[in-house]
């Protein structure tokens, strides 16, 4: 198995990356990549652009370099009612919306994460329609009832992300993704797999995923950025708008 698409990546306009947009399309290019989803942080994470960044995607071709180019954001659920920190006048003019929590963004001033508000935060999150995938959530500290929400972010048309820097960065992590998988194999949730690259020696990398999935016997078809003609049927089903081609 391998990705085609990498759809969770990052730029130096989330500052703690280090490759600018051309960079990054570059790299996917020269590695034959299909597909790259650019998705910078939304602007409560420190450092993370504003609302403006996110108005003026029509610059970017949708194809460069003989690349597929999405440009999105990765959101911050900022709170335990699944709300983004990005608004929706925003969101509707994105391509692609990667859905995370974040220790620096999540508000905890009234409400503290534990099983049950965690669980409650999933499920306000697959509500909202704008959400393509739902980012590296096997993070211990907002563990939730899987077995319960996994089947509704199916149901909802969520994508549930395997991240390959858990592997990597965040090996407390690497147990709950595990168990992510196998429910969302029992579940026939679909997924996609994905680096969060922050540096271009990462993009398309997710050798760690992609083993594990091999090893718990994964359907490939479950995996939307397995296969061209996988992920361009996704693509189509969300009606995109186009850009400058």
């Amino acid at each position: 198995m391998k990705i085609v698409a990498d759809t969770h990546t990052h730029t130096v306009a989330s500052t703690h990356a280090y490759g600018t947009i051309k960079e990054m399309i570059a790299e996917a290019s020269q590695l034959g990549l299909y597909a790259i989803a650019v998705t910078d942080h939304g602007p409560t994470m420190p450092g993370g652009p504003r609302e403006w960044y996110f108005n003026n995607f029509r610059a970017i071709p949708q194809t460069y370099l003989g690349v597929r180019v999405l440009m999105g954001a990765e959101a911050n659920i900022s709170d335990f009612s699944g709300n983004l920190d990005i608004e929706d006048d925003i969101l509707k003019n994105l391509e692609w919306i990667v859905a995370s929590v974040h220790a620096p963004t999540l508000d905890t001033s009234v409400t503290k994460p534990d099983f049950e508000t965690c669980t409650q935060l999933y499920l306000n999150a697959a509500e909202n329609p704008y959400i393509n995938v739902i980012g590296h959530c096997g993070t211990p500290e907002y563990a939730f009832d899987y077995e319960k929400v996994i089947p509704v972010f199916a149901e909802k048309g969520k994508l549930v992300e395997i991240n390959d820097s858990a592997f990597k960065r965040q090996k407390s992590s690497i147990k709950n993704c595990i168990e992510i998988a196998k429910i969302c194999k029992k579940a026939g949730a679909p997924i996609v797999v994905n680096t969060d690259a922050h540096f271009m020696t990462e993009l398309g990398r997710a050798d760690a995923s992609l083993q594990m999935l091999e090893e718990i016997g994964f359907p490939e078809e479950l995996v939307i950025n397995s296969s061209v003609e996988r992920f361009e049927r996704y693509l189509t089903k969300l009606n995109l708008p186009l850009r400058s081609l």
